[in-house]
């Protein structure tokens, strides 16, 4: 296993966050309207927890924003050479630790189209399907963490 150390994002990490999501191989051909022109905001990540899994090296492997007020997964990123190691299932370990802790009995994902198996053997359940909108034309499935310790 590598090397991983999880922490809080900080603004310094902005520009970091932001070329892993606008380089993701996942938001290639059809799908990178989605991510042109993303920024991951210095702001944003002051302002809702943001966790880095972060290699020996310093590098930046993977990251996921939650959005409290909403119970919702925002953003989950692991860069593309980092997939197949565990860190996406880590991080998403902790983003369900973090919602409980914060009181919270669910989180909801809008995920994308690639991502939806990873959801799921993570330990989300599909809910339904997100119609398109804006610059995606194509339905997004939505799933839901269950927190409660009866969904345990």
């Amino acid at each position: 296993m590598l090397d991983i150390t999880l922490r809080r994002a900080t603004a310094d990490d902005s520009k970091r966050l932001t070329r892993l999501v606008r380089t993701s191989s996942a938001y290639a051909g059809e799908y990178a309207a989605m991510v042109d022109g993303y920024q991951v905001g210095g702001s944003y990540i002051e302002h809702h927890p943001v966790h880095v899994a972060v290699g020996a090296d310093g590098r930046i492997l993977g990251f996921y924003a939650l959005l409290l007020d909403e119970a919702e997964l925002d953003l989950a990123f692991v860069a593309d050479d980092a997939q197949g190691l565990g860190i996406g299932r880590l991080l998403m370990e902790h983003m369900t630790a973090e919602a409980r802790a914060a009181g919270l009995t669910s989180i909801r994902v809008v995920a994308h189209p690639p991502a939806e198996e990873f959801y799921l053997r993570t330990g989300a359940r599909r809910t339904g399907t997100v119609r398109p909108t804006g610059r995606i034309h194509w339905e997004r499935p939505e799933l839901r963490y269950d927190l409660t310790d009866a969904a345990a």
